[in-house]
């Protein structure tokens, strides 16, 4: 019955339509807008774009986006997994509120964010001015950047989480318990294992999210060369400002090349750590 049902009676249309949709789709709004950027990069000569790369700011603005965004990546990955465990493991009050608030910043526009972020977290902010009593500036630094990527991710890490551990089965933690295992030794060698997976997607998304980011970042980061405050989603914006499409598309490039071989990276451990488990 269930192979005939496969074979000829599905509740979409074949295998040929479906794919045409489906690829027709990815077309127009992946592969085409990526491939353009390719083909805008390519109109520069490769001393060019090397040129351009290598350029002070250029440079710069790369190693604040990485560092910034892998920071915060970290961080969302440890909070994360504590903020999944307490909407998971546990019964409150206020539990759903707080779940549906988990998915505000992908609701929310990212400039209302870096604007609300840059002024709660500016030396007279709510926040920043106590901070700002021990000398310590928040907002336009890179620790106010880092706070606005933490913002826009934390989400990737939770989502990508919470299922792991809502089908995690109790069993294996409970025998761990029976045989007199510490806590943190179930924790780090039972539960931590069937989490890494998902630890490193919502890693990965958090992190390539970051490096992309614009409007949340914007107005905290303080945008100072000198300071190495600016991102690469702000010196893109710059070439655009200036016409220089080739220009900007090169830089995009790059961006795009370093998200890519991150996600890649990261689901080739995945695929290797699904094939030690079977």
């Amino acid at each position: 019955m269930i192979k005939q049902l496969l074979k000829g009676n599905h509740v979409i249309p074949g295998f040929g339509l479906t794919m045409g949709i489906s690829v027709t789709m990815l077309s127009c709004f992946v592969l085409i807008p990526l491939a353009s950027v390719l083909v805008y990069s390519l109109h520069l000569p490769a001393s060019e774009y090397v040129r351009m790369i290598s350029n002070d700011g250029v440079r710069n603005a790369f190693m604040t986006s990485i560092s910034c965004s892998f920071l915060a990546a970290v961080i969302n990955c440890v909070f994360g997994t504590i903020l999944a465990w307490v909407l998971v493991r546990y019964q409150f009050t206020g539990k759903r509120l707080l779940n549906g608030v988990i998915e505000l910043p992908f609701a929310l526009p990212t400039a209302v964010a870096g604007i609300t972020l840059s002024k709660l977290y500016s030396d007279t902010g709510l926040i920043g001015s106590v901070f700002a009593q021990w000398g310590i500036s928040l907002a336009y630094t890179k620790i106010g950047l880092t706070i606005a990527l933490v913002f826009v991710g934390i989400p990737f890490v939770v989502r990508s989480i919470q299922p792991v551990l809502e089908k995690l089965d109790p069993a294996y933690e409970e025998a761990g318990n029976m045989l007199g295992a510490a806590k943190t030794a179930i924790f780090f060698r039972i539960i931590l294992p069937e989490l890494r997976p998902a630890i490193l997607t919502g890693f990965g998304l958090a992190f390539a999210r970051g490096l992309g980011e614009y409007g949340s970042v914007i107005y905290i980061a303080g945008n100072s060369a000198k300071n190495h405050t600016q991102v690469v989603s702000y010196v893109i914006m710059q070439k655009l400002n200036y016409v220089d499409y080739a220009g900007a598309a090169s830089i995009a490039l790059g961006l795009l090349v370093i998200a890519f071989v991150t996600l890649f990276t990261i689901n080739m451990i995945q695929i290797h750590q699904a094939r030690r488990a079977s």
